[in-house]
């Protein structure tokens, strides 16, 4: 281990970063975690760090789209909806290089704001023009679309509206800010999908269990 951390060049080094590839002090560990540093989803020091994130209350003016009550007997109804969304976002944190928690804010507002515009009779999709949110809108949009049109082929008939996946994203959009800890590379709302979605996916939607966060 190196003599002095590797980030305030002061301090000794206690432990070693992955992010960094080098040995730094736990001050700057605290300090920088998911701020300058891209810490990697299996740090030990950054899952112990999540431990003591707790889950934030939204005021009422921070809850989005108020109008659209979701409730827990929906959730259950819609276990598949619900996987099938929450999986392709916890994709993207393999396919996207970056993804971080803010990025997935503003992929699923424009997602919420896709859908909304479709309740109201119009065909307009809204994307960000953040590079990352907009892949991560298209990547969701994409595998949404896939397990409609497979329920359809099953059922004979359109099992899942529009209005269906329009609550799906909100309640994962207020879950996003629930769990967002303002980091500038914050991602404990993609450790959360990502975690605690049950692997491997089944082959048959029915089969799927609802996801949980902690």
């Amino acid at each position: 281990m190196q003599e002095k951390c590797a980030l305030c060049g002061t301090r000794r080094p206690k432990r070693f970063c992955p992010g960094l590839r080098a040995d730094i002090c736990p001050q700057c560990c605290g300090k920088e975690r998911e701020e300058t540093i891209a810490c990697p989803f299996d740090c030990e020091f950054l899952n112990q760090g999540r431990d003591h994130e707790r889950l934030r209350e939204l005021t009422p003016q921070e809850i989005p789209h108020p109008e659209i009550i979701v409730q827990e007997s929906f959730l259950r109804d819609h276990e598949p909806l619900v996987l099938v969304t929450a999986a392709a976002i916890a994709e993207g944190t393999e396919r996207l290089d970056g993804l971080i928690d803010n990025d997935a804010q503003e992929a699923l507002e424009s997602l919420v704001q896709t859908y909304k515009t479709l309740g109201s009779g119009l065909i307009y999709e809204t994307k960000p023009k953040n590079p990352i949110a907009a892949a991560l809108h298209e990547l969701v949009q994409l595998r949404v679309t896939e397990f409609r049109r497979r329920i359809a082929e099953q059922a004979g008939y359109a099992g899942v509206l529009d209005s269906h996946v329009l609550a799906v994203l909100i309640f994962l959009q207020r879950m996003e800010l629930q769990l967002n800890n303002k980091r500038r590379r914050g991602r404990s709302f993609l450790d959360a999908v990502r975690r605690f979605l049950p692997p491997p996916m089944p082959a048959n939607p029915a089969t799927m269990g609802i996801w949980q966060p902690e």
